[in-house]
């Protein structure tokens, strides 16, 4: 042990210098301090500064049941640290003691399993079944030049994504809408994608009592192969933060040992909104719409860890929900998101009330990979097909005003009569078969012939008939069917 100083002003650094020292050779010694200060979501720790550092844990032993806490934010005078359980049972002069960094040790036989975020079992089967290796919850993506290479397209058997944002296994893609129009529907409908060996789903601030409704009745068979990390929004920042990264943690475990895995994160904004109330804590200023600088560096570094693996492991599929505050697609965590990910799926909140599901914007949304996905014959298909919805809906004020006489816009006659064919087909319940190939769905119902149109009705204004032939079907369209 190093001999101390008789200095008196360097007696505490000479004495925590020689406690760093033992540390090192004897790793059971514990290292302690008192709580000095106390508020309504944080406390303040002496005699702990030189020996943690930022994300690690300090327990607590103020009752019969030690709490469980992180550091986030350290000075010369002591540690700020924020409880995973949302009640602080601390008092002034309560023991803490240092833990180290959060870390699971996960397994494939976790599969089927609901667990909180510090992955402890929350379904009632008993304890889980521990990995051989403990891995830290904060992780770093794999280095960028070893990283796979992106290709393997993905059917999801959704027509609306297959047709118009195609996926590839390893791509990251966020479904981006306003509260109530179908996330969580969608993403219940993404789960049962087939092609992936596991599925790995974070719940993030969700109501309490849906989640039993969506593992077990949205989810279904699927069930099986999904494991499950909760953290409902009645819970601390602490855990609401905690909850993707340790689904993360599971899911780089699985992609590490060969799995195709299916990430599946609602929603990525509850993630920024509990970042937002840590960060406050810890004394960070707020820079946008209250939200503090370290959030926008702890998104990507979120995100980025989804994804392709190393050569020759497996691969992270991410589909990220993103809560658009007052359907403002510009906010700054949106905005943020959809810079980082490799796609995004728009919610339209009209579509809806039109009653069309899933109600996902063709002409916002974007997947960056469609190139990687889609034949060059089923591209010019689908640009043909935003084409005509683009005609269909800039003039739909025209047309309901009746400024607009058929056969003034061939394209548009065209576009007046298909595009409703088109919504007709992208609709689709979430009880109903996925699709097995979507550019054959879309053929068939563009080159069926069309309905007799109803008798005219003998009151009202008289309108001209309809004479224009049905247009062609195009030699693509053929091709397709």
């Amino acid at each position: 042990m190093a001999k101390l100083s008789a200095t008196p002003a360097n007696a505490l650094d000479a004495l925590e210098h020689a406690a760093s020292g033992c540390m090192a050779e004897h790793s059971l010694v514990s290292v302690g301090g008192v709580v000095t200060e106390i508020s309504a979501t944080a406390c303040r720790i002496a005699g702990l500064s030189r020996f943690v550092r930022l994300g690690d844990c300090v327990e607590l032993t103020a009752s019969d049941k030690p709490q469980l806490c992180e550091v986030v934010r350290i000075d010369g005078d002591g540690v700020t640290v924020k409880p995973f359980d949302g009640n602080l049972q601390a008092g002034l002069g309560t023991p803490a003691w240092r833990r180290g960094a959060v870390t699971l040790n996960p397994s494939g036989t976790w599969k089927g399993r609901t667990l909180d975020a510090l992955g402890l079992p929350i379904d009632g089967l008993g304890p889980l079944r521990q990995g051989e290796q403990a891995l830290p919850t904060d992780r770093d993506p794999p280095a960028p030049m070893r990283r796979q290479r992106v290709k393997k397209p993905m059917k999801t058997g959704i027509r609306v994504i297959d047709l118009f944002t195609p996926l590839c296994a390893g791509q990251r893609v966020g479904i981006f809408a306003g509260s109530g129009i179908g996330k969580s529907t969608l993403l219940a409908m993404l789960a049962r994608a087939t092609g992936f060996d596991t599925t790995v789903l974070a719940l993030v601030g969700e109501r309490g009592r849906e989640v039993r409704e969506f593992l077990e009745d949205a989810l279904g068979r699927e069930k099986a192969r999904t494991i499950a990390v909760v953290a409902t929004g009645d819970e601390s920042p602490m855990m609401r933060r905690l909850a993707p990264k340790s689904a993360l943690c599971i899911a780089e475990h699985l992609r590490d040992a060969g799995e195709n895995v299916l990430l599946i994160i609602d929603s990525v904004t509850r993630f920024a909104h509990a970042a937002r109330d840590v960060a406050l804590a810890a004394g960070e200023p707020p820079v946008a719409r209250g939200y503090p600088p370290s959030v926008f560096s702890d998104l990507p570094k979120l995100l980025e860890r989804a994804g392709p693996g190393e050569e020759g492991k497996g691969s992270i599929t991410g589909i990220f929900s993103v809560l658009v505050d007052s359907d403002d697609h510009n906010d700054p965590v949106a905005d943020s998101i959809r810079g980082t990910l490799d796609g995004h799926i728009v919610l339209d909140r009209a579509i809806a009330e039109q009653g069309r599901y899933p109600p996902v914007n063709v002409l916002a949304s974007v997947s960056r990979l469609t190139r990687t996905v889609l034949t060059a014959e089923q591209a010019k298909l689908m640009l043909k097909l935003r084409e005509m919805i683009s005609q269909y809906e800039d003039t739909r004020d025209l047309r309901l005003m009746g400024g607009y006489r058929n056969g003034t816009d061939p394209g548009l006659d065209k576009a007046i009569q298909l595009v409703p064919r088109i919504y007709d087909t992208l609709r689709q319940a979430p009880d109903e078969a996925l699709s097995s190939d979507a550019f054959q769905d879309i053929a068939r119902a563009l080159t069926a012939e069309p309905a007799a149109p109803p008798a005219a009705a003998a009151s009202g204004p008289a309108r001209a008939p309809h004479t224009a032939a049905p247009p062609s079907t195009p030699a693509l369209l053929r091709r397709q069917a």
